[in-house]
């Protein structure tokens, strides 16, 4: 590890923070006043022994988050939709001396092909691979610049891609219904979901190139897809370590996680069986006490033991927007306790940059390079 990624893991610590983040998004459906005073439930208090974890709490709260985001993979009527990745369609190809560009259409649905780049190193071998996502702002080519020369030249290949939510079927997007779509063809499936499984698809073509260690598969993102990576580590298995860049841990502070396209709070869904058949009813099930009782510390939690890191753009008390800051450290601890269960407290850090909304930095660029040499490289 070097100098100064440590001292930022030393600086930023901030053990005793239990509560959860301040509401600052007026747009919030559920403002939640007081919420930063009011402590995150522990995920382990009640645990009578450690295997409690793994063998009851966990299993029942993975079901919970399945029912929240409506599914996690497609159901039998939903395979009809997915068909041969293999079948991927090339479109250019470079040589970049030291690896090799390849821009080209992957069938993630029979009838949607994705654009992405991929950058394979030269040389004999299996590689570590790491899918990378865009943003909301710049297309799929964007992590490229941000991340995959600097991965392709030190001998991973990457797969540069982006959310449906940015690019789906019939030129829908974020913009004008995305989430709609998804419904009409798949029944309730969140966008958060949907897109865990688009990850897994790409994982899964990039398991069939012969230079890919399967074993060694990792995903960072940014802002948007920074959100993903988060229900990437809780629930895409085959991930083996992910980076999240600045997503706002918080479910419910100063960024839009209420969305339609992530987790869609306020539509009523017939199938939700609450009285309010929303996502909010499941998430907040108790209204009268400030904060959500379901929220991302679970998810964090879900990870464990997976390496995961998640770069926070502010070393505020309160950033007041989309940046992570110090009062996320309260979903972080609450994720750690579960994480040392498995005697894995150091593969789950939060690192807080001070270098804003932003991919890259001089900070940010050491951590995520020093994580994935870490646990993928070796």
């Amino acid at each position: 590890m070097t100098c100064l990624f440590a001292l930022a893991l030393l600086l930023a610590d901030d053990p005793e923070r239990l509560t959860y983040h301040r509401v600052t998004n007026p747009r919030s459906p559920s403002p939640q006043p007081r919420a930063e005073e009011t402590e995150i439930p522990s995920l382990v208090a009640k645990l009578k022994h450690s295997s409690d974890w793994p063998d009851h709490a966990r299993p029942k709260l993975h079901r919970q988050w399945e029912q929240i985001l409506g599914k996690l993979q497609p159901t039998a009527a939903d395979r009809q939709w997915f068909g041969d990745l293999r079948q991927a369609r090339i479109i250019k190809t470079e040589d970049r001396g030291t690896y090799e560009r390849i821009e080209l259409e992957i069938p993630l649905e029979r009838d949607f092909f994705q654009p992405h780049v991929l950058l394979k190193p030269k040389g004999k071998g299996r590689f570590p691979a790491v899918i990378a996502w865009t943003s909301t702002t710049p297309d799929y080519r964007a992590p490229e610049q941000w991340w995959g020369q600097w991965l392709a030249e030190h001998g991973y290949v990457v797969l540069c891609g982006w959310s449906h939510i940015r690019n789906y079927r019939d030129g829908s997007s974020y913009r004008n219904a995305v989430s709609e779509k998804v419904y009409q063809r798949f029944g309730r499936w969140l966008g958060m979901g949907k897109m865990v499984h688009d990850v897994r698809r790409e994982t899964e073509y990039l398991r069939t190139l012969g230079i890919v260690d399967r074993d060694r598969i990792g995903f960072i993102g940014f802002s948007l897809s920074a959100k993903t990576a988060l229900y990437v580590a809780a629930f895409a298995p085959e991930i083996a370590a992910v980076v999240s860049v600045d997503p706002h841990i918080a479910i419910n502070g100063g960024t839009n996680w209420f969305a339609p396209w992530y987790l869609d709070w306020t539509r009523e869904f017939p199938d939700i069986p609450t009285p309010q058949h929303t996502v909010l009813s499941l998430l907040d099930t108790d209204p009268q006490r400030p904060g959500l009782e379901h929220d991302h510390h679970e998810i964090l939690a879900l990870a464990a033991p997976k390496p995961l890191l998640i770069l926070g753009g502010s070393d505020t008390e309160d950033a007041g927007g989309d940046s992570d800051d110090r009062q996320s450290w309260g979903y972080v601890n609450r994720a750690l306790e579960v994480y040392k269960l498995y005697g894995a407290g150091h593969r789950l850090q939060y690192v807080l940059t001070a270098e804003g909304h932003k991919p890259n930095g001089p900070l940010t660029d050491e951590a995520w390079r020093t994580f994935f040499e870490r646990w993928l490289k070796k």
